[in-house]
Parts: structure tokens; C-alpha cells; sequence
């Protein structure tokens, strides 16, 4: 007889997983003033600490989700484990930017087969509410980023940010071998799209850097180049990397859009918010990490709630909320108002939306293509992110214009889910 524990320790280890992808998105951001003055970086190095991270995970992630529906979702995310253990590692040993910066790649390469791999095996072993609770410990991981940036940073120095990452991620690898159960691989031909592997990853890289480039415009125009041919590869492959089919599934490709722009707004949170707390409110690190637990909270109880939520036009309101609460931020800098107010208010948007979102791109799609639809999602998601946040520091705005622009992002969001996604 399978206990309720033995049937939920599998979702625990993977959800493990999926807390440590995002977790790293957003550690940094409070202790970059920190690790800038430890290792003597110049500004763009210190954006790089970031960006490595970002785009190698966003980039090779649908490269992710095809393995693993090739090879096996539990053995993809074994190896993925494997080398998020070792980039972690470099970044806490690192006493250089350049190793610092590669090790953070490493970082970003492993999650890129780690992250779609646990969520393939969540689809395949649950049914929604564990989407629910996947989408709540992985909504707080952004949050909990920022809270144990400034807790391990004020306490231990920032190596430390990385180095508590490694007994977790091999916990994770040990725990995976024995809870997690084998999966078959998709029959067939295991070829995979190597062109299309090569020219999505190079076309969004090229495209990232461009918008914070001295000199865009070749970037820029390399990587919508490199997008063109990955389009017209995937066209013509016999092995897409990304099947056209999946855009035919009801909701995938609504739900991708919305998710790339909230990807946008999930990043550019967590960067702007630790930079406005301790450049306007003079927060320290631990003030600054301490001030996101309301926030952490409210994405957990909207993530948890959002399964339950009544359907048509829920995913659109709680993108509202997400706007409200973001705007509210512009404002001003007491606490009371400014920051816990908007805080309660963005943290249940972003977990209700999150939640929805990525259901209604997995909802309709065949168990073969679970991976294929969690590293599109996860891809949208991250590319999203590493794209706007790019535009939002380019920009080089205030504040309060910073804050008012990720609102209107929301507000986007929230029209582009306004028919389809709840359905």
C-alpha cells in the first residue's frame, strides 16, 4: 500500500530542485554591491554575475525539455543535479570575476536541464493541486533569493550565497536516486536538433547583450537573424527542437507570451526591489533581505490558493493585482505604506499568475510532449526575464519610472490572458 508520504516524497525532492533554479535568479541581487567590491568588478562586470546566470539558463532550456523526453526526465534532471553541484561550488571557491562569471554559467547550463526535467516529472506523476504546490515553493524561490542574500551575506560573506547551495543540490541528487521513480523515454529516434540548439541559444544571447551593448545594433541584428533561421530550421526539421505542433495545443502559445512578459516582471521585481531598498531606503543587506518575507509569504498563499481559484478570468485579475501592487511601489519610501502595502499585493498576484499560467501552457498537451511544454514555458519564462530586464537597466531610469514600467508590463500580461488561458 502506497502512505501519503511515500506517494508525496518524490514531488519533495523535485520540488527541491525547482526552489534552487529559481532560488538562484534572484540570491545575488542584494549582495552585488558586496561581491562588486570583493572582486573588483567594473559595473558591466557586475551585471554579468546576473546575465551568465540568465542566459545560460534561458537559452538551452528548450534543449532541456527534448532531452528529456528523449533520454528520461529522472535521468536528465540526475545530470543537471550533477552540474548545478559543481557550479555552485566554483562560485563559492571563485576569487575572480572571470571565475566567477563561468562558474555562474555552469550554474545556469545545469538548471537548463534540471528545471524542465522536474517539471516534466510533476505532470507526469501528479494531477493539478501538485502543480499548485510546484508553483508555490518555486514562486517563493525569487523571494527567498532575496531574503537569503542579505541573511548569508551580512552573516558569512557572499561566498557564501553559493556555497549553501552545494550539500542541497547533492541532497537532491542522492534523494533523486532513491524516491524519484525511473521514466520511460520517448520511443524512437533519439536525434536531436543540433542546428536548432545551436541558433536558438546563439540568436537570444546575441539579442540579450545587445540591449546593454556600447555599440546594439550588431548584436541585436545577429540575433533576430539567428531566431529567423531557428524558426525556419524547426520548419523543416524531422527532429524539431520545438515542434510547431506545440503552438497548435489550445493555450500553449497565449500562455508563452503571457509568461515571457511575466518573466519580465519577476526579474525586473527582484533586481530594482533590493537596489530601491538599500539606495533610497538605506536599508542594509539583512533589512533589505528581511523587508521581502511578506512578499515570499503572499507569492506562497497565491501560488497554493490558484488551483482552487474559479476559472474564466482569474489569471487576468490576478495579473491586475500584480500591476496594482507594482505601481503602488513608484510611490514613496515609508515602509508601512510603500513597501509592505505593495508587497501583500504583488506577492498574491505573482503567485496566483504563475501558477495559472504555467498550467494552462502543460493543461492540454500529450504526456510525450510534458518536457517539450515545461522547458517552453520555463524558456519563455527566463528568456522573458533576461530580455526585459536588459531593456529596464538600458533604459536607466528612476525608480519610480522603473516601477511604473514593470506595472504596465503587468497590465500587458493581463490583456494578452484576457480570452483563452482559463478556459
Amino acid at each position: 500500500m502506497t502512505t501519503t508520504t511515500t506517494r508525496w516524497a518524490p514531488f519533495t525532492v523535485l520540488a527541491t530542485a525547482g526552489f534552487l533554479v529559481v532560488l538562484s535568479t534572484s540570491i545575488v541581487n542584494v549582495a552585488l554591491p558586496a561581491i562588486r567590491a570583493g572582486l573588483d568588478l567594473t559595473p558591466e562586470g557586475t551585471s554579468w554575475v546576473v546575465n551568465a546566470y540568465g542566459l545560460a539558463f534561458g537559452a538551452p532550456l528548450l534543449l532541456g525539455g527534448r532531452l528529456a523526453d528523449l533520454f528520461g526526465a529522472r535521468r536528465v534532471l540526475l545530470t543537471g543535479l550533477v552540474g548545478f553541484t559543481a557550479g555552485s561550488l566554483g562560485a563559492g571557491l571563485a576569487r575572480s570575476a572571470e571565475v566567477l562569471i563561468a562558474a555562474r554559467a555552469v550554474q545556469g547550463v545545469a538548471a537548463a536541464l534540471l528545471a524542465p526535467a522536474a517539471l516534466a516529472l510533476v505532470l507526469r506523476l501528479y494531477d493539478g493541486r501538485a502543480l499548485g504546490l510546484w508553483g508555490a515553493v518555486s514562486g517563493a524561490g525569487g523571494a527567498a533569493g532575496v531574503l537569503l542574500s542579505g541573511v548569508l551575506t551580512s552573516a558569512f560573506g557572499w561566498p557564501a550565497l553559493f556555497l549553501a547551495a552545494v550539500p542541497v543540490a547533492a541532497g537532491a541528487f542522492v534523494a533523486t536516486l532513491a524516491l524519484v521513480p525511473v521514466d520511460e523515454p520517448r520511443a524512437g529516434s533519439r536525434r536531436v536538433d543540433v542546428v536548432g540548439a545551436l541558433t536558438v541559444t546563439g540568436g537570444l544571447v546575441a539579442l540579450t547583450y545587445g540591449l546593454t551593448a556600447r555599440h546594439p545594433v550588431p548584436p541585436i541584428t545577429a540575433g533576430v537573424a539567428l531566431l529567423a533561421v531557428f524558426l525556419l530550421v524547426q520548419r523543416k526539421s524531422r527532429h524539431p527542437l520545438m515542434p510547431p505542433r506545440i503552438f497548435t495545443v489550445p493555450g500553449v502559445a497565449v500562455a508563452n507570451a503571457a509568461m515571457a512578459v511575466l518573466g519580465a516582471v519577476w526579474v525586473g521585481l527582484f533586481y530594482f526591489l533590493p537596489l530601491y531598498q538599500q539606495q533610497v531606503l538605506a536599508y542594509s543587506p539583512l533589512q533589505a533581505g528581511l523587508a521581502q518575507v511578506p512578499l515570499a509569504v503572499m507569492v506562497v498563499v497565491g501560488s497554493a490558493v490558484a488551483p482552487r481559484l474559479p476559472g474564466r478570468g482569474t489569471t487576468p485579475l490576478s495579473l491586475l493585482v500584480l500591476a496594482a501592487g507594482l505601481g503602488w511601489f513608484a510611490l514613496g519610501p515609508a515602509f508601512p505604506v510603500d513597501v509592505l502595502g505593495p508587497s501583500l499585493l504583488t506577492g498574491a498576484g505573482l503567485g496566483v499568475a504563475f501558477v495559472r499560467l504555467t498550467s494552462a501552457a502543460a493543461r492540454h498537451v500529450p504526456v510525450a510532449d510534458a518536457g517539450l511544454a515545461g522547458g517552453l514555458v520555463t524558456t519563455t519564462r527566463q528568456v522573458g526575464g533576461a530580455i526585459g530586464l536588459a531593456a529596464l537597466v538600458a533604459a536607466g531610469a528612476g525608480f519610480a519610472a522603473t516601477f511604473t514600467a514593470i506595472a504596465a508590463l503587468a497590465v500587458l500580461a493581463a490583456v494578452l490572458t484576457s480570452k483563452g488561458v482559463d478556459s
